[in-house]
C-alpha cells in the first residue's frame, strides 16, 4: 500500500476557473506542488490571470473567460479541448457575491451570481465531459465544484443569491455525481469556511476579529484549502463520490449562526 502515491498528481493536466487569485490560486499551487503536468487557470482579468501564471511558472497555463456569458463558458472548453485530448482534474472554483438588503435586492444581482457561480461549472463540465471521460479510462478524472459553508446554514450577511446558489451548487454536485460516475468521472464539492481574501473582506482586514467565533481558532491558511483540493483531485479519494468536504475549523459543527462575518465563497 503506496499511501503518498495515492495523493501525487504526477502527469495530470488540470483546470481552475477563478484561479488568478483567493482561493483558487491557492488551489491552483496545492496541484502543482503535488506534480501535476499543467494546470490551467482562467479569470475575466487578463493582466491579473497573466501575472499569476507569470508567478507560479510555466505548468501554469492562463486562458482568459468570462464565465459570467454563456459564450465564455463555451470558449473556455473549446480552448481546452484544442489544447488536451483529456482533462484529469476540474476545479470550478470561479464565483460572486452580491449583497444588498432584502428589499432593494437587484435582478441584475441575482442572475450574475446565479450565472457564474451554478450555470457555469454545470455547462463547463457538459462542455467538457468527453475530455474527463478520456481521462476517466486510465484513472478516475475528478471534478470539484467549490461551494461554502454559507450554502449549509443562513450567513447573517444579506447575500441571498450567493447563499442560495452555493446551496445548490453542493446538490447539483450529488446530482452531477450520481450521472458522471459510471464514465470514470468522480464529482465531489469543496466547503471553505472563512480564508482572507478579496472576497473575504473582514477577514482580511482585521483576521482576529474574524478568527474570534471559529473553534480552531484561527483563519483557514493556504495549505488547508490546497490540501484539501489535492486530496479530492488525487487517487487517494477514487472511492469519495458526491460528498461536500467542510474545510471550516470547526464553524457549522459548533452551530455558530450569529456574530461572525460572510465566509469565502470560494
Amino acid at each position: 500500500m503506496d499511501i503518498a502515491s495515492a495523493f501525487r498528481l504526477d502527469g495530470r493536466v488540470g483546470l481552475v476557473t477563478g484561479g488568478s487569485r483567493g482561493i483558487g490560486r491557492m488551489i491552483v499551487e496545492g496541484l502543482l506542488s503535488a506534480g501535476a503536468e499543467r494546470v490551467y487557470i482562467s479569470a475575466r482579468k487578463a493582466e491579473e490571470l497573466e501575472a499569476t501564471a507569470q508567478e507560479l511558472g510555466p505548468r501554469c497555463i492562463p486562458l482568459q473567460a468570462d464565465l459570467g456569458q454563456e459564450e465564455g463558458v463555451t470558449r473556455l472548453a473549446a480552448a481546452i479541448a484544442e489544447r488536451e485530448p483529456q482533462l484529469d482534474m476540474l476545479v470550478n472554483n470561479a464565483g460572486i457575491a452580491w449583497g444588498a438588503s432584502f428589499d432593494s435586492f437587484p435582478v441584475s444581482g441575482w442572475d450574475k451570481v446565479m450565472d457564474i457561480n451554478l450555470r457555469a461549472p454545470f455547462f463547463l463540465t457538459q462542455q467538457l465531459r468527453p475530455q474527463l471521460r478520456e481521462a476517466g479510462q486510465q484513472r478516475r478524472a475528478k471534478v470539484i465544484n467549490i461551494a461554502s459553508i454559507d450554502g449549509l446554514r443562513p450567513s447573517p450577511w444579506e447575500s441571498y443569491s450567493y447563499q442560495a446558489s452555493k446551496a445548490a451548487l453542493i446538490h447539483l454536485t450529488r446530482r452531477m455525481a450520481a450521472e458522471l460516475v459510471s464514465d470514470g468521472i468522480i464529482v465531489n464539492a469543496l466547503s471553505p469556511g472563512f480564508f482572507a481574501s478579496r472576497m473575504n473582506r473582514a477577514a482580511s482586514i482585521a483576521p482576529d476579529r474574524a478568527a474570534a467565533p471559529i473553534p480552531a481558532g484561527r483563519l483557514g491558511a493556504p495549505l488547508d484549502i490546497a490540501a484539501a483540493a489535492v486530496y479530492l483531485a488525487s487517487s487517494a479519494s477514487d472511492y469519495v463520490v458526491g460528498t461536500n468536504l467542510i474545510v471550516d475549523g470547526g464553524i457549522i459543527e459548533a452551530k455558530l449562526h450569529r456574530d461572525f462575518p460572510a465566509a469565502d465563497g470560494h
